[in-house]
């Protein structure tokens, strides 16, 4: 059956935004003490909320390190919004296989919506620059709902603001949380790590923040 609804992840899944969150990452876990968190860590958490990776860096540090989450939330905030007022990221691509599939939806009328981790500001933000914002009947993100990934309450939500069943929506995503997240809301989950031309970031494991610059 074809789907009524297609909805989709943003980072990492419709645009390449992961390269230009290392830089706050790097430079908020030197500032809070944070010396074990890796690029490939940092990989591998893809989906889940900023403040609960946080709380899984500090746990996972030995000993755990006592972290004000909140302090580091806005260290890490503005720290990426002063490399995006100078410059220094640039903006996010586009991945090309996964943005394909939306443009030809949106030309034949399917109804859209992104389900996002991240903030609306954030989310937004990347994707009025890269021209596709107006492509989404619904962005539904961190802040609309209480039980984050892999809950499947963000991805429900999505298919209430299109006003389609789930069982009737296919959902597009770059992370084991993210895919947990599609299939407990009983929609058809889209590997998009698997698609011809999905970019393959280099993780390598030694990288260490308090190796790496922060700029």
């Amino acid at each position: 059956m074809e789907p009524e609804a297609l909805i989709f992840d943003c980072d990492g899944t419709l645009l390449d935004t992961m390269p230009m969150w290392w830089p706050s990452w790097v430079a908020t876990c030197a500032e809070f003490g944070l010396k074990k968190f890796t690029m490939a860590r940092f990989y591998a958490l893809a989906g889940v909320p900023v403040p609960e990776i946080l709380r899984i860096a500090a746990a996972e540090e030995d000993p755990p390190v006592p972290l004000d989450v909140e302090a580091a939330l806005a260290f890490k905030k503005a720290f990426h919004l002063a490399a995006v007022a100078d410059g220094t990221l640039g903006h996010p691509p586009r991945i090309a296989p996964v943005c394909a599939i939306v443009e030809a939806a949106h030309k034949a009328g399917t109804p859209l919506a992104v389900a996002s981790s991240g903030t609306k500001a954030m989310v937004e933000g990347h994707l009025r620059e890269a021209g596709m914002l107006g492509y989404f009947g619904a962005v539904v993100t961190t802040e609309d709902i209480v039980n984050q990934k892999p809950a499947p309450d963000i991805y429900l939500e999505a298919a209430r603001r299109l006003g389609v069943e789930p069982a009737k929506c296919r959902a597009f995503e770059d992370a084991d949380v993210g895919m947990e997240s599609i299939r407990a809301a009983g929609m058809e989950a889209v590997d998009v790590r698997l698609m011809e031309g999905y970019p393959n970031p280099s993780m390598p494991a030694g990288v260490c923040v308090t190796a790496a610059s922060p700029s």
